[in-house]
């Protein structure tokens, strides 16, 4: 606020008419003040009374459009040299202004230090054998819900690699329930998810890791759906099945 009033006060006596004006007003104001305390109070009194209404009639001038900039005496470190984007610079040797994060940079909130959790690595560099999570239904909705949106337009939503896009000439993914991928790692199903593998491409962008376990608890859960014994059903259901 008092920049602003700052601003407009200085602007005021850009333009030399209206800057002879207030002079005019301030002039017969201080003028006439003393003889409004005279004897010829009347007289004075009415030169008090127009010098003062044109003292106020300099204030109409205020916030009215200006062809020049306003008076800046103090900075204020308002204005200061910079670069624009993508500009030039003499002081580096590449002689480009915008610079690239020093190496190593993580920014605030993201050094992602477990590496278990953000790339399934185990401290000697080999993949988690188990998920992290604490598998919960909350986190096999959450996997079954990226799974769907994901996954299943090429692994279909039983996992077995015959989804829509496999009727468009797509090259078949395998099948979760191959012997081969009921026996890898949790690891390993984390890592083609962040990484992709062969024709898949990396879903790092799309799913932060946390929906990335929560869709390998998810892909667990379907590989037991498929391949289940009378031994993994509760038991208070199993006589219902028989």
């Amino acid at each position: 606020m008092y920049k602003y009033f700052k601003y407009q006060k200085l602007s005021e006596s850009n333009s030399p008419v209206k800057q002879a004006v207030a002079v005019f007003a301030k002039f017969l104001f201080f003028l006439a003040v003393p003889f409004a305390f005279s004897s010829r109070g009347f007289a004075a009194k009415k030169v008090v009374v127009f010098a003062v209404m044109a003292v106020f009639l300099t204030g109409c001038f205020r916030g009215q459009p200006k062809k020049q900039p306003p008076i800046h005496p103090i900075p204020d470190m308002d204005t200061q040299p910079r670069y624009t984007a993508q500009g030039a610079s003499q002081f580096f040797p590449d002689s480009m202004a915008m610079r690239p994060p020093v190496y190593g940079t993580v920014a605030r909130g993201h050094l992602n230090a477990d590496d278990e959790f953000y790339r399934g690595r185990a401290a000697n560099g080999n993949l988690v054998q188990h998920n992290p999570l604490k598998v919960d239904m909350q986190v096999l909705e959450r996997g079954q819900k990226e799974f769907n949106i994901y996954c299943s337009p090429c692994h279909s939503k039983v996992g077995d690699g015959r989804g829509i896009m496999v009727q468009y000439n797509y090259v078949p993914p395998a099948s979760f329930h191959d012997e081969r991928l009921l026996n890898v790692s949790d690891g390993h199903i984390f890592d083609v998810i962040t990484n992709g593998i062969r024709n898949m491409p990396s879903y790092a962008h799309q799913i932060p890791p946390e929906d990335r376990w929560a869709i390998v608890a998810y892909v667990r859960a379907l590989q037991r759906s498929q391949n289940a014994s009378l031994s993994d059903v509760p038991q208070d259901m199993q006589d219902k099945l028989k």
